[in-house]
C-alpha cells in the first residue's frame, strides 16, 4: 500500500466516524423523543484489488464506510402519558397516519397522497376533531357510517360533533289500570312508542325504527285480550310486528295478572313474582328483525298492568332505548376502537385505529416525526385492525419511550472519538512521509 492509499484510507476512516458521530448524536439528542428508534453504525472495508493466484492475505484494503442501520422492530418501554387519547403498541405494529398538505379548504382539511407510518401513539384532538400525534401527523382508521357500522375504507379518524344513535330496544313496558266494570268489547289504547335496532342511521331515521301501539279489549270478567300493533309516529318507520298477538291476560280479584296465554299455550310462569313478558318479533325497513319483550308486569304483582274501579284512560308504553345524550369527549379502547363518551353514561363506537405491518420493518424510509414510508426494501404494508397482521396489542395511556441508551451510546461515542483521533494521526504521518520523499531531491 502506498503512501497516498493510507492517506485516502485514514480520510475514508474519518468519514466513517463522523457518520458514526452523527448517528450517536442524533440518538443522544432523541433520548426522550416519543417512539423514536436509535440507529446503529456498522463499518464494512473495501477493498482496491485481489492478486490474482495469491492468498487472500495478500488483498490490498483501501477504505472504509459507515453504514447506518435502523432498528425499527426494536420494543420501546412503556411510560405512562397524561393524555386520555395515548398509546403504546406491544409488538410490531405502526400506527398508518396522513400528513396535510398545508392547503386548506373552508370546509376540509387537505391531506397528501403519501401513506406514512409511525410508533409515535401521542394523539390528541385538535380544533377541527382529527385525532393528530405531537409530530403533526393525523391517525388513520375505519369511520363508521351513520348508521353505527363500520366502514372497511382507510381514512383520517374525526370525532367532532358525534351524534347520539338510539340504543336497541330490548323491552317495552306497559303501566295502568284498565276498567274492572268495563262492557265485553271495550277497548283501551295505550300510548305510542319508538323501537328501535340498535342500528339507527341518523341521516335514515326511518330505515330502523318504528312506533308501537298496545290494544287492550275485554273479553270476560278479568279476563283481556291484548295485541301489538304498528303505529305511524313522527320520525320513525313503518315496522312490521309478529308473535304480536291477540294474548289472553287474566286478572286475579284484586287486580293483579294471573296468567298470560296464547290462545291455549301458557307465556311465561304462573308463579308468584314471575315476570309477566310477552316476546314479540320486530322486523323493520332496513330488514333488521329482532325480538322485544312487552314487560305488562309480574305475576301477583301490582306493578305494570292491573285492573279496578279507577281506571287509566291512556295506560304508558315506554321502550326502554335511550334516545338522546350529549357528546362529552372520546377515549381509545385496547382493541383500537374509538368510543364517543356521552353525558347519559353511555358510550358508542366512532371508529377503530388502523395498524400497519411489512415484512422488514427496518427496511422503511425514515422521514422526519419518527414518521416511515414504505420501500421495495420494506415490502408493501399490510393494513388491518389491531392485532391483525401480527401487529401487537394497545396500551391505553401509555406512550413508547426511545429506544436509545445512553450509557451505550456515550461509551460509543468515546470510542468514536478515539478511532477519528487515530485516522486524523495516519493523515498526519501520511503528510510528514510525504514531506520526507518530497525531500529527499534536494
Amino acid at each position: 500500500m502506498s503512501v497516498f492509499n493510507a492517506l485516502t484510507t485514514a480520510v475514508s476512516g474519518i468519514n466513517a466516524q463522523s457518520t458514526a458521530f452523527t448517528n450517536l448524536s442524533n440518538n443522544i439528542a432523541n433520548s426522550q423523543t416519543v417512539g423514536y428508534k436509535a440507529t446503529t453504525t456498522a463499518f464494512q472495508d473495501f477493498v482496491a484489488g485481489s492478486l490474482v493466484g495469491n492468498t487472500a492475505s495478500a488483498d490490498i484494503s483501501d477504505s472504509v464506510s459507515a453504514v447506518t442501520i435502523q432498528h425499527v422492530d426494536t420494543q420501546g418501554t412503556a411510560a405512562s402519558s397524561a393524555d386520555s387519547l395515548a398509546t403504546s403498541i406491544s409488538g410490531n405494529g405502526l400506527y398508518v397516519v396522513s400528513k396535510e398538505t398545508g392547503a386548506s379548504t373552508a370546509t376540509q382539511t387537505q391531506f397528501q397522497n403519501t401513506q406514512y407510518y409511525t410508533r409515535n401513539g401521542e394523539f390528541y384532538e385538535n380544533k377541527t376533531g382529527y385525532l393528530v400525534n405531537t409530530s403533526g401527523y393525523y391517525l388513520d382508521g375505519y369511520m363508521v357510517d351513520p348508521s353505527g357500522a363500520l366502514n372497511t375504507n382507510l381514512t383520517q379518524l374525526n370525532v367532532a360533533n358525534v351524534a347520539f344513535r338510539p340504543t336497541q330496544s330490548t323491552t317495552l313496558s306497559t303501566t295502568g289500570t284498565l276498567s274492572s266494570t268495563a262492557a265485553v268489547g271495550d277497548t283501551v289504547t295505550t300510548a305510542v312508542a319508538t323501537v328501535y335496532d340498535g342500528s339507527y342511521d341518523s341521516a335514515n331515521p326511518t330505515n330502523n325504527s318504528g312506533g308501537i301501539q298496545l290494544q287492550w279489549t275485554k273479553t270476560a270478567p278479568n279476563t283481556w285480550n291484548v295485541v301489538a300493533q304498528s303505529k305511524a309516529v313522527a320520525g320513525a318507520g313503518t315496522a312490521t310486528l309478529t308473535n304480536a298477538g291477540p294474548y289472553t291476560v287474566t286478572f286475579n280479584a284484586n287486580g293483579s295478572i294471573a296468567s298470560i296465554t296464547n290462545g291455549a299455550t301458557p307465556v311465561g310462569s304462573t308463579l308468584f313474582g314471575a315476570a309477566a313478558n310477552i316476546p314479540i318479533t320486530v322486523s323493520y325497513q332496513d330488514g333488521s328483525q329482532q325480538t322485544v319483550n312487552l314487560d305488562l308486569g309480574t305475576i301477583g304483582g301490582t306493578t305494570g298492568m292491573t285492573t279496578g274501579t279507577t281506571p287509566t284512560a291512556t295506560p304508558s308504553l315506554a321502550s326502554d332505548s335511550v334516545t338522546s345524550g350529549t357528546y362529552e369527549g372520546v377515549s381509545v379502547q385496547s382493541d383500537g376502537s374509538i368510543m364517543a363518551i356521552f353525558d347519559n353514561g353511555d358510550t358508542q363506537l366512532v371508529g377503530k385505529i388502523a395498524m400497519a405491518n411489512f415484512a422488514n420493518v427496518d427496511g422503511l424510509n425514515a422521514v422526519d416525526g419518527q414518521a416511515y414510508t414504505a420501500t421495495a426494501s420494506s415490502g408493501n404494508a399490510k393494513i388491518g385492525n389491531v392485532g391483525e397482521n401480527g401487529t401487537g396489542t394497545l396500551s391505553v395511556g401509555y406512550v413508547e419511550s426511545s429506544t436509545t441508551n445512553l450509557t451505550s451510546d456515550l461509551s460509543a461515542l468515546i470510542v468514536a472519538q478515539e478511532a477519528y483521533s487515530a485516522n486524523t494521526k495516519i493523515v498526519t504521518t501520511a503528510d510528514q512521509l510525504l514531506q520526507t520523499t518530497i525531500a529527499m531531491k534536494q
